[in-house]
């Protein structure tokens, strides 16, 4: 990790940029795919498939009985820790659905809103580097929660043809059981176009590399409606002297390890703290089976010194990470201070894994500063909201004079008269 010490506040902008290659470039090399699949459906889907993955598969759509049986390949210990992390999420998620009161406006005019789940929706979870099975807790809960009523997965498969068993229980478990082995862009055109064997749906979810993340952009120009900009995972996390420095660096390396592409950032106001933790990371990157994706991501990463709280409070909602840890002293109160960030874990024993997994939170952020403007996966993201209003004669002639001057002087005489023909002609 390089070290910047008390960087002026224009040099910012610069570090707070996410490794990634040009944006243009990964267009140029996802658009032929979706417009092959767009074209020619399952045959360019298992032509990429072979070209990109280097497996050969002619039939996507996994069997029910191989998901069944799934629970059976798992480990005892897998299968708990998968449950418990499901009880949680679900717990957290059911209730984030709540029925809106009628509210009358004006006596006579009553309007509110009516929750009315996405019927069709595809989920995307990864399986390049890691078989991201919790990834199918964090999307398929609150999709069955909202009520969707048709939820397929796209995942791709390992090189033998065949899905990870945790990702086929923990769909069962989530009462999923429409799975195609299908990644990559390939696997975001087939949902948004569909093909003679995957569905077309209504919104697609799910995180992925930089390749899937651009062609949710791109689809999402062609009217299918995506989740948000869910690209390499990232960690901002604020230190100071009260932190457990291997805490700290454990943390850093639990979110370099999800691909060379992730960045983690240290920001810090004591320079013997920031030492501490570089120290600690360098011993524990050491012992990773992952040392070779996870030192890559830590050599894009970054130690940043400031001056102060508050200039470290203004440099992370700058940055607007997908994930934000503060171990400092008095952390609570730096909560309203909080502006840009996906999901927030506070104090030395709340690791960005707890999220990741079975807290209950969902871990499906926004990435690449999206957090600016957009928040995680909810029950919400999966339902429209409806507006209804009902008048009766008396509402009418209550705010009816107000519609007729508004419609009047916008020039839409039609608008008016919706209105005047009705208060002329009350119903008796």
């Amino acid at each position: 990790m390089k070290t910047y010490k008390y960087p002026t506040k224009e040099m910012w902008k610069k570090l707070i940029e996410r490794p990634s290659e040009d944006f243009k470039n990964i267009i140029s090399g996802i658009q032929p795919v979706l417009d092959a699949v767009k074209s020619d459906g399952d045959n360019a889907v298992c032509e990429f498939t072979l070209r990109f993955d280097n497996i050969s598969i002619n039939e996507f759509l996994v069997e029910e009985q191989l998901i069944a049986d799934a629970e059976e390949e798992i480990p005892v210990k897998l299968k708990s820790a998968i449950d418990k992390a499901y009880e949680n999420i679900w717990k957290f998620h059911k209730i984030q659905v709540q029925e809106e009161p009628v509210i009358e406006t004006s006596p006579g005019v009553f309007c509110w809103r009516r929750n009315v789940a996405i019927e069709k929706v595809g989920l995307y979870i990864p399986g390049g580097t890691a078989p991201l099975f919790s990834t199918v807790l964090m999307l398929a809960i609150p999709a069955r929660i909202a009520g969707c009523l048709q939820i397929i997965i796209c995942t791709p498969c390992r090189k033998d043809g065949y899905i990870h068993p945790a990702i086929l229980y923990t769909a069962y478990k989530c009462g999923v059981n429409t799975i195609f082995k299908v990644g990559g862009a390939q696997a975001i055109a087939a949902m948004a176009y569909g093909t003679q064997s995957i569905p077309k749906v209504d919104k697609i979810f799910g995180p992925g590399n930089q390749y899937v993340t651009a062609a949710k952009q791109k689809v999402a120009q062609d009217g299918v409606t995506i989740d948000m900009p869910a690209g390499p995972s990232e960690l901002a996390v604020i230190a100071d002297e009260t932190c457990n420095p291997a805490f700290v660096a454990a943390d850093l390396l639990s979110q370099a390890e999800h691909g060379t592409d992730s960045q983690v950032m240290l920001i810090t106001m004591n320079e013997p703290v920031a030492r501490s933790i570089e120290f600690e990371l360098q011993s524990q990157l050491r012992n990773l089976p992952r040392y070779d994706i996870t030192a890559k991501a830590v050599k894009n990463s970054k130690i940043i010194i400031l001056q102060n709280i508050d200039e470290a409070m203004q440099f992370v909602n700058l940055y607007a990470p997908e994930h934000l840890i503060l171990v400092v002293k008095d952390y609570k109160s730096l909560i309203p201070k909080i502006v840009n960030a996906g999901s927030v874990f506070l104090g030395n024993y709340s690791p960005e894994s707890a999220g990741d997994y079975a807290s209950g939170t969902n871990h499906t952020l926004p990435t690449n500063g999206f957090a600016r403007s957009y928040s995680g996966v909810s029950v919400e993201s999966f339902v429209k909201k409806i507006t209804f209003q009902e008048i009766n004669a008396d509402g009418l002639k209550n705010i009816g004079p107000a519609i007729e001057e508004m419609a009047k002087h916008e020039g839409l005489d039609a608008h008016k008269n919706a209105v005047t023909i009705r208060t002329k002609n009350r119903i008796k």
